[in-house]
């Protein structure tokens, strides 16, 4: 296999943004929130670049400590962010998906990385940040559909289980669909990123394989915890309109 990989110029960087530009157009023409497309972008550009170098000091420092500070500081922020979907925000539910995602994700992510690949030294920042990220980033988006479609459903006065099943089916549809797809829709990130490195495609097929049973664990174990955490407060919601 070529093992070269072909560089992006920053000429072609800029041209991967016009379909970008076209969406933010037809946000702005439809009154959709446009503002948020634009400041959405800003963010991506402005993240994965500085991410880029910080990554490049990371590789190279060989620290474990400095290894466990991002992955603790990932779960803080990706546990923020899954609550952004949900109305009354407050410490409960930002300890509830703290908890989730973080016993679920650390479990998850020390199984694939520590026994299933077994990274050498076990704190291998190459293989474990993006791991984590593939983790962290999965369990985050199921727990907000997960809390934002419970929450719904407790408003309407549905029962604590059938809201948790409801909410449940549905965070995981994303999983399910990537499930159904994979190999025969999509080429997932990870499978493509190797073959575009020079990998051969049975290995990257195995990651895959390795990437999509994680994530299907990990997102599944997160937004049940985070649920049954959630069992008061949403039983709490569905008592008025019952």
């Amino acid at each position: 296999m070529n093992a070269a990989v072909q560089l992006i110029t920053w000429q072609g960087l800029s041209l991967a943004l016009l379909p970008t530009l076209v969406v933010i157009a037809i946000m702005w023409r439809w009154q959709a929130g446009a503002g948020t497309g634009i400041y959405a972008t800003f963010r991506m550009l402005a993240q994965l670049l500085l991410i880029g170098y910080v990554l490049v000091y990371i590789f190279g420092t060989g620290e474990p400590g400095v290894v466990l500070a991002v992955l603790g500081f990932m779960l803080v922020v990706s546990s923020w962010i899954s609550i952004r979907p949900l109305a009354n925000k407050s410490r409960r539910l930002y300890r509830n998906a703290l908890i989730s995602i973080s016993l679920s994700g650390v479990v998850t992510l020390a199984l694939v990385s520590q026994i299933v690949i077994g990274i050498d030294p076990w704190f291998n920042p190459r293989y474990l940040i993006p791991l984590a990220g593939m983790i962290f980033a999965g369990a985050m988006t199921t727990i907000s559909l997960a809390g934002e479609r419970a929450y719904a459903e407790a408003s309407r006065g549905v029962s604590y289980e059938e809201a948790r099943r409801i909410a449940l089916q549905a965070a995981l549809i994303p999983m399910v669909n990537s499930l159904f797809a994979v190999g025969l829709v999509s080429l997932p990130g990870m499978m493509t990123g190797q073959i575009l490195s020079g990998v051969s495609p049975l290995v990257a097929a195995k990651y895959q394989i390795v990437v999509m049973s994680m994530l299907f664990g990990v997102t599944g174990m997160s937004a049940a915890m985070f649920l049954h955490l959630e069992r008061n407060e949403l039983q709490e919601v569905a008592k008025p309109s019952q």
